[in-house]
């Protein structure tokens, strides 16, 4: 397979070129499971492995390569490779990772479009494509929210405004990938050479969406229950797959929780309207609660402005301040510790020169 069949252009080889004086191999991130990758190259697939140097060295677990990476390797034979390092990311798609510790834990990186994909069975959730809008945002990437199994939808119409509100101005797509209904609008979004990420929860539709789009069979598809429309994971890994059209497409497991890596910058573009809203009140920090002249609790009394929204907005928002303050108290006890370990060193060199 070409490099350009995987989405390589000027940009990427250039970045690459010290790379290539010195030996190494091109490739694009397939699939990423733990440290171990499956990589494409212009040789054919290669399992690869980082370097302690990369492993070890990395300032951060989502510094490592995830799917859709471009990567400098080295060939140790047999269809083996070590990555020598990581290409600079057009685009990372992140998560806050699980767990108590304010870690960033990347999804997917170089993508042009995400595909945010909800069922219409009973998985419709406007609060949740917010949040799955906040992320792509703050990744750089094109949102396109896809509405899928219309065919259970008994307001179709209902559903497609509702989002279609909330995606203020960005592409909404209802489709049935059983009966072909409305898959055509997604035409002239999935392109040859651009790479699309498929995001949703479990059960929303997104492997049977990838099957079809891709012609073929290429992904188990399952069953959901009826109680809450979800669905056991189809997809257990993150891959990379070639469309036959051309199009790269990243499959994604189903997540049950997406908590939010993002900034303020990216909420605020999500609802725009509130941001703006925002910018009236009298007093330039108005918490929006009690203050006189507050722009937006004028629209709320009004009917102008969705409570429910509003009250995710501001859910998103304390979710961002917590981040800010978790990783303000990282990054100090980063460096307290970078500094006690300095200058312990200085005291042991103190210590053998008194000798």
């Amino acid at each position: 397979m070409l490099l350009e069949q995987l989405g390589a252009d000027a940009g990427i080889l250039s970045q690459f070129a010290s790379f290539a004086a010195d030996g190494c191999v091109l490739g694009r991130v397939a699939v990423s499971i733990r440290d171990e990758y499956r990589v494409l190259t212009e040789a054919g697939e290669w399992r690869a492995e980082p370097t302690g140097a990369l492993l070890y060295g990395a300032a951060s677990q989502a510094d490592l390569p995830v799917v859709g990476d471009w990567v400098a390797l080295r060939a140790i034979g047999g269809g083996e490779a070590v990555v020598q390092a990581v290409l600079p990311r057009r685009t990372k798609f992140s998560r806050r990772a699980a767990g108590t510790r304010e870690d960033e834990q990347a999804l997917a990186a170089n993508v042009d479009t995400a595909l945010l994909v909800t069922g219409l069975d009973g998985d419709f959730n406007p609060r949740r494509i917010e949040r799955y809008l906040t992320l792509a945002i703050e990744a750089g990437v094109e949102p396109v929210v896809v509405l899928s199994k219309a065919d259970l939808c008994a307001d179709l119409a209902g559903a497609v405004r509702e989002a279609t509100r909330i995606a203020r101005g960005r592409r909404v797509a209802a489709i049935s990938s059983l009966s072909d209904e409305g898959v055509a609008a997604l035409d002239g979004v999935i392109a040859p050479r651009r790479t699309f990420v498929l995001l949703g929860s479990s059960g929303a539709g997104k492997s049977t969406l990838l099957n079809r789009l891709a012609g073929e069979e290429r992904l188990r598809t399952g069953t959901v229950r009826e109680s809450d429309s979800r669905g056991r994971h189809t997809t257990t890994h993150r891959e990379l797959i070639v469309l036959a059209s051309g199009a790269i497409l990243i499959d994604t497991p189903g997540m049950r929780e997406l908590q939010l890596w993002a900034g303020r910058e990216a909420l605020d573009e999500t609802f725009d309207e509130i941001a703006e809203l925002a910018t009236r009140c009298r007093f330039g920090d108005c918490s929006h609660r009690v203050e006189g002249g507050c722009a937006v609790r004028q629209a709320l009394e009004a009917g102008e402005l969705d409570p429910a929204r509003w009250e995710n907005y501001r859910k998103l928002q304390g979710e961002i301040r917590r981040h800010e303050l978790l990783a303000d108290h990282t990054a100090a006890a980063a460096e307290k510790a970078k500094w006690k370990a300095i200058h312990k060193a200085v005291r042991v060199q103190y210590k053998l020169r008194g000798k």
